[in-house]
């Protein structure tokens, strides 16, 4: 895909995704969470569906939930400047809540959120130890 074309599908998915952070806002205060908490999540999930997933190819946020394992175990680590064990732990929790809505709103499969959340309780610890590590290797080198 050229630049103009990858760009004209990704302005397409922001402006989806827009609404799609809106109903889960919604959904979100339905569920009573306090506005910190709605708002902590909503900005979560905008990072992953509007910067991660448009990254590098303009991937929609059904297709996102299978992507869990590149984000945590590198990409987040490398490109948010807040990636913590905290900012981690956070994401994920986000990330729980969207795609099971994305699952109840019949956008994912029952099978596909499962899946993630298998892929989360599996891999968790190894995601930690990659920040671990990463911060190692900064704090470590001679770059400053």
């Amino acid at each position: 895909m050229d630049y103009e074309t990858y760009e004209a599908e990704c302005e397409k998915i922001r402006a989806e995704n827009q609404l799609l952070l809106d109903a889960f806002r919604e959904d979100l205060k339905a569920k009573k969470l306090s506005q910190k908490t709605i708002d902590k999540h909503v900005s979560n999930i905008d990072f992953y569906i509007n910067d991660f997933l448009l990254y590098e190819d303009a991937e929609p946020p059904e297709d996102g939930v299978i992507l869990l394992n590149y984000f945590f175990s590198s990409w987040f680590i490398r490109k948010a400047m807040w990636a913590s064990a905290a900012s981690i732990k956070e994401n994920i929790t986000s990330l729980k809540k969207f795609y099971g809505f994305l699952e109840e709103k019949g956008r994912i499969e029952p099978d596909e959120y499962l899946d993630m959340l298998q892929e989360i309780k599996e891999s968790k610890e190894e995601w930690l130890e990659n920040l671990r590590k990463y911060d190692q290797e900064i704090a470590s080198s001679d770059f400053w």
